[in-house]
């Protein structure tokens, strides 16, 4: 087997202070990577992560290296990985197949290369993990126990695999943990596609019409922080309910077809595909910018793109100009990739702290439970609460305990109203 694909081990240095600064501000993973290592929970286990090979996932790789796993990690998208952070994972001992810049196929043969380990718990950000055991390496699952998954888009892919019964063993899906999609889709997600939009094109966000496609939690975050700098948002949505809230908080709610001609700046975060397609594109004024915010890089129908354009040049770093055959001009943000990871950094460690601390307790859940019939599972309540705990003890913060007459008052339906 290959022992790791990195692009070089001389940006190791660099890589580990980068995880060193990111270590600082999660306080909630080193205290859990404490306790693993005095406890081992996950011993003599091997896992399988295809997760963003960034600073924030070398700390929680520490954390499972610490808990006493072999841990194998990918890459969850051809852009998101941070090279000098890879290197630095070599080097602290993990198994590491990730590149910036791979291609499709580059990209599956890492996945591969993580699955020769022949991991028994998966960490996936995507469900490509998951999906290639389920379709080219069926006969790795026999020995698979359980995995977490991180994102909407992968809960959206194993829902269905549940559904259809393809499902062969129980997952947990950290994305709808209250610790992670209320602040890590929202506050995490908001705050890094704006940086990953500035970065990219260093436009000025204050007057601009900035479309929203979609209304769940990354969406919500990205409207709130366009907001906040200053644009005029819209929003369009396909759920009545997320729509009729968008508008109840103050967002402009209509069709994209409408919103088309109006915007300045398009962002999708939905988990589907083709969301801005080609009547989209020829609608949209001269100079729009497009970028999506979704796990895959299928929300901007990029073929129709290709098709309506006579001309195509990279501007600079993430940013590409479309000449359209109707002479306007479309600004491509990277490769229609998320712009968060591609473009900057991806989330902030204070949140990210959250997500992977949920993911590092659920691993050790899976390890502790006997009984998990093959199906998509909630993170335990007890778990999504005790982040919240960590979390506010490291910022100082304390709240209130409820007196013993409370909870009885609670507890009963006696006491009626008194």
């Amino acid at each position: 087997m290959n022992s790791s694909k990195i692009k070089d081990k001389a940006l190791a240095k660099q890589g580990h202070l980068q995880i060193e600064w990111g270590s600082t501000h999660m306080p909630v993973l080193n205290q859990i990577k404490r306790k693993f290592k005095k406890e081992k929970p996950l011993k003599d286990l091997t896992i399988g992560a295809c997760l963003h090979v960034t600073k924030e996932t070398a700390v929680l790789v520490e954390t499972l290296i610490a808990g006493g796993a072999e841990v194998a990690v990918c890459g969850s998208n051809p852009l998101s990985t941070q090279d000098d952070v890879a290197a630095a994972l070599v080097e602290k001992g993990a198994k590491v197949f990730a590149e910036r810049g791979q291609t499709t196929e580059e990209y599956y043969w890492c996945i591969d290369q993580v699955l020769d380990y022949k991991p028994v718990i998966t960490l996936d950000d995507g469900a490509d993990l998951v999906g290639m055991l389920h379709s080219k390496r069926k006969n790795d699952i026999k020995r698979v126990i359980g995995g977490t998954e991180e994102t909407t888009t992968g809960v959206i892919r194993l829902r269905a695999m549940e559904k259809s019964g393809s499902l062969k063993y129980p997952i947990i899906a950290v994305n709808d943990a209250y610790t992670k999609h209320l602040f890590d889709n929202r506050y995490g997600t908001g705050q890094s596609t704006i940086d990953g939009i500035l970065r990219a094109t260093n436009t000025l966000i204050a007057g601009k019409t900035f479309v929203v496609c979609g209304y769940g939690w990354c969406s919500r975050g990205i409207a709130m922080r366009a907001l906040g700098l200053g644009a005029k948002v819209i929003v369009t949505e396909i759920n009545p309910i997320k729509a009729l809230e968008a508008s109840m908080n103050g967002f402009r709610v209509m069709p994209l077809i409408e919103a088309a001609p109006l915007g300045d700046i398009f962002v999708t975060a939905t988990g589907d595909i083709s969301v801005i397609r080609k009547e989209h594109m020829e609608k949209m004024k001269d100079g729009a910018i497009i970028a999506n915010s979704g796990h895959f890089n299928v929300e901007i129908n990029l073929k129709e793109l290709e098709s309506i354009s006579k001309n195509k040049r990279t501007m600079r770093q993430n940013l590409e100009e479309y000449i359209l055959e109707n002479g306007k001009r479309i600004y491509l943000l990277a490769e229609g990739r998320l712009v968060n990871l591609s473009a900057a950094e991806g989330h902030p460690s204070e949140v990210m702290d959250m997500s992977f601390a949920n993911q590092a307790l659920c691993t050790e859940y899976i390890v502790k439970s006997t009984d998990m019939p093959p199906k998509v599972y909630g993170v335990p309540k007890e778990i999504d609460e005790r982040v919240a705990e960590l979390k506010l003890e490291a910022m100082g913060v304390r709240i209130d305990e409820l007196t013993i007459e409370q909870k009885k008052y609670l507890a009963t339906w006696e006491m009626g109203t008194i």
